[in-house]
Order: structure tokens, then sequence, then C-alpha cells
């Protein structure tokens, strides 16, 4: 079983909250007359499963992915599932070696240390230069008309979540699998800058079928943060589950969409 509504969301950043819950870095964006909500998971809750995600960050894509991007209305844009056009998918497109993905913690005391420094950092800068755009690649769930946003307060409850690899999942979060739908955040600046961040838990495998499962027998690089490199471990397990904690709010915006 897929996501059901994987696409892309491409708007401009109006806001963010980096402490709204434990697991998400929760991000603002405006399309057009819509806003949404897009949750980005900086830590994986899952009990019996490492909480440290896997990073890696790009300014280099492919012109046709770029020039697809441009060409694309704001607003919200359900993907096809397939090779050929601009879904996403972490294997198969080979835009990297797996073994380039590190390990990288939530929060940690220190400048650009970790997964909510990064973001707050690409985010305050799309915020801040006129004409940059954010695409986030994921499951969108909404309009929810009669619920307004949990963190941000708008109506319709909208957005964005799954912004992570969702394939090679066993256990409970196998159902999510599928190929060429990946998530991932991707921001454009003025000067045609472009700025990529890829996520996955290490609970996921990087061998995968045609449907996106584990293959078997499996085995998966696991991040070593000493030498940036990664080490064989067994695959499989749960991914996260979503966080019950919210506690601090400083823009206005959607519904309670746990993103996970």
């Amino acid at each position: 079983m897929t996501l059901k509504k994987y696409g892309v969301l491409k708007g401009t950043v109006t806001g963010h909250l980096r402490d709204a819950d434990d697991d998400h870095y929760q991000i603002l964006v405006t399309a057009g007359r819509q806003v949404h909500r897009v949750a980005v998971n900086v830590l994986s809750s899952a009990p019996n499963a490492p909480s440290t995600l896997l990073f890696l960050s790009s300014t280099k894509l492919p012109e046709a992915f770029r020039s697809g991007l441009t060409a694309l209305p704001a607003g919200y844009r359900k993907l096809r599932s397939r090779a050929g056009g601009l879904a996403l998918d972490y294997v198969r497109l080979g835009w990297f070696r797996p073994g380039r993905m590190v390990e990288v913690p939530p929060d940690e005391p220190g400048a650009d240390n970790d997964l909510k420094d990064k973001l707050e950092r690409a985010v305050l800068a799309a915020a801040s230069k006129a004409g940059s755009i954010i695409y986030a690649f994921g499951e969108k769930w909404g309009p929810e008309q009669d619920r307004r946003d949990q963190y941000f307060r708008f109506l319709p409850g909208n957005g964005i979540h799954d912004i992570h690899m969702n394939q090679g999942n066993d256990g409970k979060y196998r159902k999510d699998n599928g190929v060429f739908q990946d998530g991932a955040l991707v921001f454009s600046y003025p000067d045609d800058k472009w700025l990529a961040f890829f996520l996955a838990f290490q609970t996921q495998s990087f061998e995968t079928d045609d449907e996106g499962n584990p293959s078997e027998p499996s085995e998966q690089p696991s991040a070593d943060t000493r030498s940036g490199e990664r080490k064989a471990v067994r695959t499989g397990g749960p991914k996260r589950k979503k966080s019950t904690r919210a506690t601090r709010a400083t823009k206005a915006g959607s519904s309670k969409r746990p993103g996970r």
C-alpha cells in the first residue's frame, strides 16, 4: 500500500515553529490563497529504534528537475509515482549514495550542528529573500474545513507530512512503502541558488524491491557520525510515532496533522 496523496507543495515561507513539538519542525507555507503547514520530522520516537535521523543536503540538482519545479504553479500538485517525472526515489534516481547520509541529532547546543538548526537556517533565508520558493515533497492532508491547524491556527487545516524516505519500512509502517514517493524539502533562492534536504530513518532499508519493501535478505548502511561514512547493519523495524507534546508557538496557522 502506497501513500494515497503523494505530491509536492510549492509556495512561500510565511512562518515557522522550531519547538512546537519534540518530533517535528513546523513550516507555514502560503500558496496563492491557501495556507499549508509542512511538518518535517527531526526525530524518531518509535520504541526500540534509533531516534536520530539520517540527513543529507545538496545544492546540486538535475537541470530537468529544477526546470520542472520552476514551471509548476503555486499550490499542491499530486504526483504519479513513476520514473520520468518529478516524483522522488532515493534508491532509484541515483542522485546520491545512501552512505553519504549521516546521523544528525534533532536539537543540540551550538550552531548549525542539528536538524533544527539546518532547517531554521534554510527557512529563515527563504522567508527573508524575496523570490524564494519552498517545495515540500510528501503526503498531503486536508483541507479540513471545520478544524483549525493545531499550531498555526489557520482554517481550514491543510498541509504536507512524510517529508522523508517512504520505502524500506518494515513492521507497522510497511504499509507506507512504495517507489517514487519519497519526501524531501527543496528551496530555491534568488540568483538560481538551490538547496535540497533528504531525510531517512535508520530503520529503513535502502535495498528495496519493486513495491518499495525491504529486499530479503538485506543489509543497509548505517551512518557513522565520526567518519561520515556508513557501515552495514540489518534492516527493518518501525519508524516513528506521533509526538503528543506541544510547547511554543510564534506565528499563525493549520489543524492537528502529525507528519508522524
